[in-house]
């Protein structure tokens, strides 16, 4: 398997320490970010999926239609939407940029979270409906013969769609977590597996617990992991910069919390100190609070300072260090099995051009280079 860069495409500036900036939905935010991952030798960007946030959707296609070649990975919860219908949106948006879509399927992480959107099933019937879910996805993307289905959270008569995705075969779907209903559904149905930044120890053991359980369907996934590159000139400055984040990030939660408790609105929501009831719940989740837990540095250069002050509610873990230095740890992870690598910055205008013009090049030369020995070799 080729190597595959993903970058992350917001609505408006913001991160943990940056922002908000602009309107919720600023469509010249969208395009121009779009266009530095594609000029930056991304291959995809995720635009995610809250409660809260903009239509990912709707998001994915202005950063598509802005560029020429950058695929778009659509961060999707099921169960809000018809599956049909899910699966028509999609095919539409494939063929109208060309076969450049992707799908993150996602479950939610926190049962209050979801219940804002009026979801109010337990962890494991979103895994059986997520599973009957994407079952029907596929199907109407194979637009066959009108079908019906007989299921435990659809039921549908005469099925059928006029139209399929550009891609052959279908539309590739990601899918995460740690849990064992995540990697059943995973081993199953999806195309991808996507896990956090944790220690190649602890990454290991989760590509190979997905692996065996994909081989007992006769499948082979794609695997994908997600950090957040803190890069500079040389190591004594890229960890500082990432104690100066960290100290950002507290400080802001700070202010954050003294401005609730004065009853003004808070200044920030990406990096919210988590509470009992916005703490996640996921596996996922749980496994970066352990590890946060243990330490804030791991293994050569692996760093959890903001998986600790966030509660690990998403892809918050760091690799540290300069180019070259996070390019060999990324090395280490392609050699685990793991082609695919979710990168984005805390500052993301100038950290999307920083990984562009200093990681991924070098990245991709030193993968080049063990292909060409190990092919040598065989």
């Amino acid at each position: 398997m080729s190597v595959e860069f993903i970058g992350y495409v917001s609505a408006r500036e913001q991160t943990e320490i940056v922002g908000p900036y602009g309107p919720e939905v600023d469509p010249a935010y969208i395009k121009s970010t779009a266009l530095l991952h594609e000029r930056g030798g991304f291959d995809r960007v995720l635009v995610a999926f809250h409660s809260h946030s903009p239509d990912s959707l709707l998001v994915a296609q202005h950063a598509a239609l802005a560029t020429s070649k950058l695929g778009v990975l659509v961060a999707h919860r099921p169960g809000f939407a018809a599956p049909t219908l899910a699966a028509r949106q999609f095919a539409t948006l494939d063929a109208l940029t060309g076969g450049r879509v992707a799908i993150h399927v996602i479950t939610g992480g926190n049962d209050i979270e979801l219940q804002a959107d009026g979801d109010h099933l337990t962890k494991a019937q979103r895994y059986a409906r997520a599973a009957e879910y994407i079952r029907i996805v596929r199907r109407e993307w194979q637009s066959g013969p009108a079908f019906d289905h007989d299921g435990t959270f659809y039921r549908l008569r005469g099925a059928h769609a006029a139209i399929r995705p550009r891609q052959e075969g279908s539309v590739p779907v990601y899918f995460g977590g740690a849990s064992d209903e995540a990697i059943a559904v995973t081993a199953e149905l999806a195309d991808g597996y996507a896990l956090w930044g944790e220690p190649l120890e602890q990454a290991a053991e989760l590509v190979n617990r997905v692996r065996n359980a994909a081989s007992l369907h006769g499948r082979n996934l794609r695997f994908s992991i997600s950090f957040r590159p803190i890069l500079a000139a040389t190591e004594e400055e890229a960890w500082a910069r990432a104690a100066a984040i960290e100290a950002t990030l507290l400080e802001r939660q700070q202010r954050e919390q003294q401005a609730q408790q004065s009853g003004d609105i808070a200044l920030d929501s990406a990096g919210t100190r988590p509470t009992d009831t916005t703490l996640p719940t996921n596996e996922g989740s749980r496994r970066l609070q352990a590890i946060a837990a243990r330490g804030a540095r791991h293994d050569e250069r692996l760093w959890t300072g903001v998986a600790q002050a966030t509660g690990g509610r998403w892809n918050s873990t760091s690799l540290v260090g300069t180019p070259e230095q996070v390019a060999q740890s990324l090395l280490q992870y392609y050699r685990l099995g793991i082609h695919t690598f979710l990168i984005r910055g805390f500052d993301p205008v100038p950290d999307t051009v920083l990984f562009g013009r200093e990681l991924i090049p070098r990245v991709r030369a030193l993968i080049a280079q063990e292909d060409a020995l190990a092919h040598h070799a065989a």
